[in-house]
């Protein structure tokens, strides 16, 4: 199996501006993701930034980058011209790497390629665990996901799903979880690029504004999403400056004395 990891970076960020270029240990945030992604089993790690101070900070460390549009409504268009620029289409298979997950297992990107080429019906694919606490069950910002009988999506929502009926009272938080475990979605996918390169023509799903996520419109247009069930948590991702400090105490714990 042969796959491209892609890396969409976009600088603008409300929380933390100029977030592909936040220094952790010594090295631009993007350019951590993309040595990250590198190892794993990707025949070839891109960067797909909206500005040339990314590519520029990749490419001065040996990372590979292409420059893309800056008007791009979300990470999945700016993929789509990624695809085109780098001549992928058909059945090539590309792994979607948020760029500011400098801590992402190489294994998961691995199981998320795999998943997507053993599932011939699928044109997407991605990852879920398994949620072990009522706060994240019941929180909105924490995705989850339920799945068929052939480990592929059936909905994505930020409501606690699958309800448990028997274990609640009225509609209030039920008092444990249900059985088996509900699963949080993760935020990587895996796409065959002829779909990737479509998906920005596909109408958006109504289900999808409600929500606000975006996957839901590959369902809602009939396509499969295969679903990898990981029995390991996914390392913290950076939204805000509290997030980056975090980060920065790992890689700092993580150097030689």
């Amino acid at each position: 199996m042969s796959f491209t990891v892609l890396v969409p970076a976009r600088l603008a960020s409300t929380r933390l501006p100029n977030k592909p270029l936040a220094d952790i240990a010594g090295l631009p945030m993007v350019v951590r993701v993309a040595q990250r992604a590198g190892e794993s089993s990707a025949a070839r790690v891109v960067v797909a930034g909206d500005d040339p101070s990314i590519v520029a900070a990749c490419r001065a460390h040996g990372v590979e980058a292409i420059l893309t549009r800056q008007d791009h409504p979300s990470g999945t268009d700016r993929l789509a011209e990624a695809c085109e620029q780098l001549g992928l289409d058909g059945d090539d298979i590309v792994v979607n790497v948020q760029g500011d997950e400098p801590l992402i297992d190489p294994a998961l990107i691995d199981a998320v390629a795999s998943t997507l080429a053993t599932h011939a019906e699928a044109a997407m694919s991605t990852a879920a665990h398994e949620i072990d606490t009522i706060g994240d069950f019941m929180n909105p910002n924490v995705v989850k996901a339920v799945l068929d009988a052939q480990g592929n999506a059936m909905y994505f929502s930020r409501a606690p799903i699958p309800w448990w009926r028997d274990g609640s009272a009225n509609g209030a938080a039920p008092a444990g979880l249900p059985t088996p475990a509900p699963l949080r979605h993760i935020g990587i996918y895996g796409y065959r690029a002829g779909f990737v390169r479509k998906f920005p023509s596909l109408p958006p799903a109504p289900v999808e504004a409600t929500e606000a996520l975006e996957q839901l419109r590959a369902l809602w247009h009939g396509h499969r999403i295969a679903v990898h069930v990981s029995h390991v948590a996914p390392g913290p991702g950076i939204d805000t400056p509290e997030d980056l400090a975090r980060v920065r105490a790992v890689f700092d714990a993580a150097r030689p004395a």
